[in-house]
């Protein structure tokens, strides 16, 4: 079959036609699918250490694979015939792949072990990650009727994954074109990254030794500038104000009053004695906002929440029930083995994870916001009250809670793309599973090998981890309570609490109009816990763009995204092998 009829076929399908031969769980998408996760994966465990963000790879998958196979077919009989729904399969498991950091790679597992000193070696790690993801998978399962059937839930993540779908199939020179440039993009990012590690490190300019003590520099780093892309202005700016508050302003007065002292004669940046005091109001700032916009979100939606829970209620069949015995089974298990949390505490887990879960997706379904940072926090505070004082409790059984939540509104978004084109929920399950299977192997190999020596490595400069932060000081914080921590840093924590209290509250009460000229909170904090450095080259690539908009609105609107996943992808990759390869090579 020609490639032309092969994208007739498709469109046939996206416009609601009924193609039931059409290919689906077929060996070259899971393979496609395998394969993309394979590479994509460690660009999300980088992302997540360096600036605790990730990118959800939905789109880049499907444009890769889209692009393969459609060039691979002008060449090729044996290769026509790439469909609609194997494009589908192959993202749902690429995307899984690459999702598995919300199982606690980059947040509650570093934490714990700079809380406890205990590390957890690479296969119960991937047994963890793997377990709470499964949890996730199987929550969303039960999900599936009553969400899909919400108009309310209109979930833009996957409407925007959809409509890459559409655009692909019925357009396929313009998908080749972004394909392109998502290439040339990776490819020039790579370079950089490449000739600044062994070849000849880029300059690093900062006005003077005391701006560079406090951070500032401009790092010529292609990922930071395609996160900035991809954030847009609001992010962006409240990225710059947090920066210059944090380490402009603070930073400054900390050391002029003597409540930070560095090290005698220390030159360059020094980030890893001012960020022990910085993370106390910027996390605290990100926890207050994230959980006081949810608070409000849910309030709003009592009624959409309410009338749902009550819809599209299902005889549950047999294997997915024994599905989810089995994942709370594993995860109950694993908390008993790994951590020696009591029993009833872990079983408590599970209840609190299928809330919280719910809750997730159904704000990512009104909003498209994953609000997987709040509800690990929620579940940290929850422990927090149960168990007082347990930091395994604090960490891994809120865990339990977010990672699930991170799968679940993954799969809850691939549904929505497969409802829209005739896909069979129970193969995009076995999809999502084959994915998190990868990603767990594939991630955890990744942070193990950057991360060989926890305690040393993170909260510094090179390794930021901005999420981690955040998860230790709320356990200390709950562990030990506020009269283990200095008097100034309990000011700082209460002014961030209000700060946050304050903008989390506005963001959502305000209309949308109003709101967007509010600094973003969880922006404005984590400019507290990132190097300056960070703050600025992100900013810089949220204005480009948007100046970008402004001057080439269609052709912005079209490649923005593209061209910095790129960009985001060919550092990263790039900057993993580079790591892993001086590790490798040390002396």
């Amino acid at each position: 079959m020609p490639p032309s009829a092969t994208i007739s076929s498709a469109g046939d399908a996206v416009a609601g036609i009924d193609t039931p031969a059409q290919q689906e769980l077929s060996l070259r998408a899971v393979l496609t699918g395998v394969l993309l996760g394979v590479v994509l994966t460690p660009s999300n465990v980088y992302a997540g250490l360096k600036i605790g963000w990730a990118f959800n790879m939905s789109i880049i998958a499907l444009l890769i694979g889209f692009g393969f196979w459609q060039g691979l077919a002008a060449r090729s009989r044996l290769a026509a015939g790439w469909t609609l729904h194997e494009s589908n399969i192959n993202q749902t498991v690429a995307s899984a792949a690459a999702s598995i950091i919300s199982g606690g790679l980059v947040a509650p597992i570093p934490a714990y072990t700079l809380l406890t000193g205990n590390a957890l070696d690479a296969l119960p790690m991937m047994a963890w990650v793997f377990s709470v993801s499964f949890l996730g998978i199987w929550i969303a399962w039960y999900l599936r009727p009553s969400l899909m059937d919400d108009p309310g839930m209109t979930f833009p993540e996957g409407m925007a994954t959809l409509e890459t779908l559409r655009h692909a199939y019925s357009h396929g020179a313009e998908a080749m074109r972004r394909l392109l440039a998502l290439a040339a993009a990776a490819l020039a990012s790579a370079l950089v990254k490449w000739v600044d590690t062994f070849h000849q490190p880029l300059p690093r300019w900062s006005p003077n030794m005391q701006w560079e003590r406090l951070t500032f520099t401009i790092d010529p780093s292609m990922l930071l500038l395609g996160f900035g892309a991809i954030i847009g202005i609001r992010v962006g700016l409240s990225l710059l104000l947090g920066a210059l508050l944090a380490w402009g302003g603070i930073a400054p007065w900390l050391l002029s009053h003597g409540l930070v002292s560095l090290r005698a004669a220390a030159t360059g940046p020094q980030f890893a004695l001012l960020v022990e005091w910085l993370l106390w109001p910027g996390a605290s700032l990100m926890v207050t906002a994230t959980l006081a916009s949810l608070a409000l979100r849910l309030w709003r939606q009592r009624a959409v929440l309410l009338s749902g829970s009550r819809r599209g209620a299902r005889r549950p069949a047999t294997l997915p029930a024994l599905a989810l015995v089995l994942a709370a089974a594993l995860v109950v298990g694993l908390q008993a083995s790994l951590f020696d949390i009591a029993l009833p505490v872990a079983l408590i887990t599970v209840p609190l994870a299928l809330f919280l879960a719910a809750v997730a997706a159904r704000v990512v379904g009104a909003t498209g916001i994953a609000p997987i940072g709040a509800i690990g926090q929620l579940s940290q505070l929850s422990f927090g009250v149960l168990a007082p004082g347990q930091m395994a409790v604090n960490l891994m059984s809120a865990n339990t809670a977010g990672g699930a939540a991170g799968q679940c509104t993954d799969l809850m978004n691939d549904f929505k793309v497969g409802r829209a084109i005739g896909a069979t929920p129970w193969k995009q399950v076995a999809a999502q599973v084959i994915g998190i299977v990868v990603g767990s192997i594939v991630g955890v190999l990744v942070y193990k090998a950057l991360i060989p020596d926890p305690k040393a490595m993170l909260l510094t400069e090179q390794w930021p981890a901005p999420a981690v932060a955040t998860w230790k000081a709320v356990a200390q914080t709950l562990g030990a309570g506020l009269s283990a921590l200095s008097d100034s840093v309990r000011w700082a924590i209460l002014a961030g609490c209000l700060a946050g209290l304050v903008l989390g509250l506005l963001d959502v009460a305000l209309p949308a109009r109003s709101a967007r000229f509010l600094p973003s909170a969880a922006a404005l904090g984590l400019a507290f816990v990132l190097p300056a450095s960070v703050s600025l080259m992100m900013s810089l690539g949220a204005v480009l763009t948007w100046l970008a908009g402004l001057r080439w609105p269609r052709l912005t609107q079209d490649y923005a995204i593209t061209v910095a996943a790129g960009l985001i992808a060919g550092e990263s990759i790039t900057g993993v092998g580079a790591s892993l390869w001086q590790l490798t090579h040390a002396p």
